[in-house]
């Protein structure tokens, strides 16, 4: 049967103006589009999980800022107005996303062992480190990932790994660490060995990405004992 003709359709038994059922739809989509708008922080919070998960899979060149916007349901335009560029992508990926936890204030508000600001323990802070990127391996191999790409100079995140061991150090160097006297002060002896720690540190995490599968956290136990050595940094661990 026709339920088009005389303009009406059937409708829980009764039939009802076609121009009336039209409305019925529209108001309800309007209703469904409602409920389900997002804010800006859990629309950039979608964008950051896609683009962590599609760049750790094919690495920066081989993702498309279409790829990432079909990922979230959005048009590329749309996904423009919250990154801005691709570059701009990158710069939420990893200033915005990966440097923004795991900081050292993060660790003093734990409440840990070895973070009173007062007793600040260096070796305590790596450890919790550790922990904290054993939580969030996907986000860890997309750093892994970049800083590979990185090698490039033509990559956009050239300079930023390149100065990354001379920010790190004067990042760690910004606070008052307790340090065994033998070393002395931290500014006279401890450049090379925050610069053992980066290099130990991204060699446990590229080994925990290979298999057989290793304790992340387990591993880097065994480089702090040899960074860190016993007796001297015992009381300072």
């Amino acid at each position: 049967m026709n339920y088009r003709i005389m303009g009406e359709l059937p409708h829980h038994g009764r039939y009802l103006p076609f121009g009336r059922l039209t409305r019925m739809a529209v108001a309800k989509q309007h209703t469904v589009n409602k409920r389900i708008r997002k804010t800006p922080e859990e629309r950039r919070r979608e964008i950051v999980d896609a683009a962590v998960r599609l760049i750790g899979e094919k690495g920066y060149y081989g993702t498309s800022l279409r790829e990432i916007a079909q990922a979230v349901g959005m048009s590329q335009p749309g996904l423009l107005h919250y990154a801005g560029t691709k570059e701009g992508l990158l710069s939420m990926l990893v200033t915005d996303a990966y440097d923004a936890s795991g900081t050292i204030d993060d660790f003093i508000a734990t409440g840990l062992p070895g973070s009173d600001p007062d007793n600040l323990f260096f070796p305590a802070y790596l450890r919790y480190l550790v922990r904290h990127n054993a939580q969030r391996v996907e986000l860890m191999r997309l750093y892994m990932i970049l800083e590979t790409e990185a090698f490039s100079p033509d990559h956009p995140l050239h300079e930023y790994f390149d100065d990354r061991p001379n920010r790190t150090w004067h990042y760690y160097s910004s606070y008052q660490w307790r340090i065994p006297p033998q070393m002395g002060q931290w500014s006279e002896s401890m450049r090379p060995v925050v610069r053992q720690c980066i290099e130990a540190m991204d060699g446990v995490q590229l080994r925990f990405m290979r298999r057989p599968p290793i304790d992340l956290v387990d591993e880097w136990i065994i480089f702090e004992r040899m960074i860190f050595p016993s007796p001297m940094w015992d009381r300072y661990r």
